[in-house]
């Protein structure tokens, strides 16, 4: 059954995944769990932020990030064998599923990570459920990505995509609000405040109830997916990495996919990471109050919001490419400006500058992929597969590169200052496919369309 495009009520329950699912990465990546990690790891513990981790030492902010890290190239290994799968039977939806429920029931498996009366609790089973949760939040991803080009004209692209960004930060919002009145004022909910780590606790719960309960609308409004008509000739689990082959070798056929890609990647590395250690980094170098920093974080998913939407209104009047060669280039001087920021102030400007840029770069981004991709392709999940393999391995990248930096400095400043050699690679290749673009449209009318296409 042919999907209908630009109808309003699937557009809908598109979005409302991801103001299901973004309160993982507002609780779990962002705020309480960081802080509640770094709290009973650094202030609780007898050796500094010394942690032992399946019998080895680590630092403690080292180890998240290093679990992270390897979540994410379990997610990259993964994902080609199940895009297949799921483009063969044209079941996509039922993937967007599994990965919600592994994600989901693995934020309410933190619960159980509590302190106890001398040193600190064991790590292994909360950082395992802290590294299942980031592969069911990031698996569904791939499926939910590869709906936009299926759901919404290429002219309605970036206003759809911007939109999905929208509803995720107003969700985040929503649930972050009533994580936080649960965390500051534990009495209103008749709990003991001696018992600090309870409502902490709680709110891992809430995300629980909240990805799944939301995630309802798209389970039951999302179309299944549209099966690859095509025979498929090899066994599906190597057949994903035989397509990823295949999409590859497509993509060096398309000269602005190729660049745009290879910028994507660099620049990824930087805002991905970035995203990901902000708490982190707060929390441990400036020490600042957790209370003081989820408000920030809020101000910077409000901001986040009229800055998403504000970029996707640029992106239409000066185009994609020019608008991302901008936030780009804001975000590589932000960069650099982190290993200066020595007080609360000086962060907070920083952040809100963030929150302007967060969701119009991860926006833009998507929207431009799907309109570089060839038309009426079938197998989109196969398409956007490659391009969460790429963002995932960026982000691989990024996170063992602050790790290995961090561990050797014990500075995240002058980790974060590598950083900003990927985002000045990003902005470099970004400016390269901005002339090459410009190139193409001027040689014919057609000529973008011609190179998409070949």
């Amino acid at each position: 059954m042919e999907i209908v495009k630009d109808n309003k009520k699937t557009i809908w329950a598109w979005c409302m995944f991801d103001w299901a699912n973004q309160s993982y990465n507002m609780v779990i990546t962002t705020t309480i769990f960081p802080f509640y990690y770094v709290y009973y790891t650094t202030y609780h513990n007898p050796n500094g932020d010394k942690v032992t981790f399946f019998g080895h030492q680590f630092v403690n902010t080292v180890l998240s990030n290093f679990v992270l890290g390897i979540a994410y190239l379990l997610i990259v290994l993964m994902l080609p064998i199940l895009t297949s799968i799921a483009d063969y039977k044209g079941n996509k939806k039922s993937y967007l599923q599994f990965f919600t429920w592994l994600g989901a029931l693995s934020c309410a498996g933190l619960f159980f990570f509590k302190p106890v009366d001398h040193g600190i609790p064991s790590l292994e089973m909360p950082l395992i459920f802290f590294a299942l949760a980031c592969i069911g939040y990031c698996g569904g991803f791939v499926f939910y990505n590869s709906y936009l080009p299926q759901i919404a004209s290429e002219a309605k692209q970036d206003s759809v995509s911007a939109k999905g960004f929208i509803y995720g930060y107003v969700g985040s919002l929503v649930v972050q609000m009533c994580c936080l009145a649960i965390v500051e004022k534990p009495t209103w909910f008749g709990i003991d405040p001696k018992n600090d780590s309870l409502p902490a606790r709680i709110t891992f719960i809430i995300v629980f109830v909240w990805w799944m309960g939301f995630s309802i609308i798209p389970f039951r409004l999302l179309p299944k997916g549209e099966p690859n008509p095509g025979k498929h000739n090899y066994n599906v689990l190597t057949g994903g990495f035989k397509e990823m082959i295949k999409v590859f070798q497509k993509v060096k056929t398309m000269p602005l996919l190729r660049r745009f890609l290879s910028s994507f990647f660099f620049y990824s590395v930087g805002v991905q990471t970035i995203m990901l250690v902000a708490a982190q980094f707060a929390s441990k170098e400036l020490h600042m109050p957790d209370d003081t920093l989820i408000i920030i974080i809020l101000v910077i998913y409000v901001v986040g919001v009229v800055g998403a939407a504000g970029i996707s209104k640029l992106s239409e009047k000066y185009g994609n490419v020019r608008t991302l060669v901008w936030v780009v280039g804001v975000w590589t001087i932000l960069c650099l400006s982190v290993y200066f920021i020595t007080s609360i102030p000086e962060f907070f400007v920083a952040a809100v500058i963030v929150g302007a840029v967060m969701g119009g770069v991860q926006a833009i981004s998507r929207s431009t992929y799907s309109k570089y991709l060839p038309k009426n392709i079938p197998d989109t999940a196969s398409y956007f597969s490659f391009y969460d393999v790429t963002e995932k391995s960026a982000i691989v990248v990024g996170l063992l590169c602050f790790s290995f930096v961090e561990a050797i400095s014990h500075e995240m400043r002058i980790a974060a200052l590598t950083l900003d050699l990927f985002f000045l690679i990003g902005f470099g290749l970004l400016i390269s496919l901005f002339f090459a673009e410009k190139k193409s449209k001027n040689l014919s009318p057609d000529s973008h369309v011609e190179a998409v296409e070949a």
